[in-house]
């Protein structure tokens, strides 16, 4: 278990480097904000926000907060390279995560992106 969790560390980050720099791939943009709110139950939510800079990774796959997921996230990459491509500030929406594990709790993901543009 213990390898097979660093293999997939290891290609997460040759992920990453193959995503190439957010200032290569999208000149235009100046910084990226997603907040993710993920509702657990009822009257549980967790709030994360990420930020993507100039400097930071065109990788836009977020890591699962399901405790025990592995290989699973929240792929935000065709939403934010639609908006971009269309030149949209903010939008909003509503994610699962990838892995479909039915033994792991995951949680409904409510996101909005709001790009700044140079």
């Amino acid at each position: 278990m213990y390898n097979a969790r660093n293999e997939a560390r290891e290609e997460l980050k040759r992920e990453r480097l193959a995503a190439g720099l957010m200032s290569d791939r999208f000149p235009g943009v100046s910084s990226i904000v997603v907040t993710m709110t993920y509702k657990r139950a009822r009257a549980s939510s967790v709030l994360r926000t990420v930020h993507f800079c100039s400097t930071s990774p065109a990788f836009f796959r977020i890591s699962c907060l399901g405790e025990g997921c592995e290989g699973g996230g929240l792929e935000l990459t065709w939403v934010i390279q639609r908006m971009i491509r269309e030149r949209e500030k903010s939008m909003r929406g509503e994610l699962r995560c990838e892995n479909r594990d039915e033994a792991i709790v995951h949680a409904d993901v409510d996101y909005s992106v709001a790009i700044t543009y140079v």
